[in-house]
């Protein structure tokens, strides 16, 4: 299990952690909390968070372990610059949006040494036999990898509104909040997305390409 440390507190990137209290507390109660400096409340915001965090950034990088880094960069950031969050914003769209940057950032750097990969290498992701996967828990694990192959090759802007519209279930408004686009180019991208999706999918699922 992947670890994030954060002062003296200690933070487990797994399941939830099953605190009975976790769903007791209002998310303005809980940032009012980590405010005053209770860090318990920060483990609750993870408890809670932590698993559709951890799945919209698996669906932008398709790979497990970097996932799990770039979520625990995530919390890290998201507790470091909480006294940011403003009143009027919704936690969990606040963040997706760090999510979101930290999912980028990683990408444009794998862009920049894409050089140094053989075009017909392997994908550097692999679904493992592990239970429940972030974005295919009803999904077989061959069918899985098709999807996340085929989410890999959407350009950015296109797999970030699917991730997040198609299977994080988010608002358009949260999206644009999210990514600082506009509705109108959100729908236009998604769009654009989902015919891509059914073009490389259709074949699997005895469709038309």
């Amino acid at each position: 299990m992947k670890r994030l440390a954060m002062g003296t507190m200690s933070l487990e990137l797994g399941p939830p952690g099953g605190r009975a209290g976790a769903l007791m507390n209002s998310t303005e109660e809980l940032v009012a909390r980590v405010r005053a400096g209770d860090e318990e409340a920060f483990r609750l915001i993870f408890d809670r968070y932590s698993r559709p965090v951890l799945g919209f950034i698996y669906d932008m990088v398709g790979d497990r372990a970097l996932a799990e880094d770039l979520a625990q960069e995530t919390f890290v950031r998201a507790y470091r610059v909480l006294s940011t969050l403003r009143e009027e914003t919704k936690l969990s769209t606040w963040l997706f949006a760090i999510a979101k940057n930290c999912a980028r950032e990683q990408l444009r750097t794998r862009r920049r040494n894409e050089g140094n990969v053989e075009l017909d290498a392997e994908p550097a992701f692999e679904l493992r036999d592990e239970g429940r996967t972030p974005s295919g828990a009803l999904l077989d694990k061959e069918l899985s990898g098709v999807i996340q192959r085929a989410l890999m090759k959407l350009d950015e802007d296109k797999r970030t509104v699917f991730t997040l519209k198609v299977l994080q279930q988010r608002s358009y408004e949260e999206i644009a909040e999210i990514t600082g686009f506009s509705v109108g180019k959100l729908k236009t991208d998604l769009h654009r997305a989902r015919a891509e999706m059914r073009k490389r999918i259709g074949p699997y699922l005895g469709g038309e390409q």
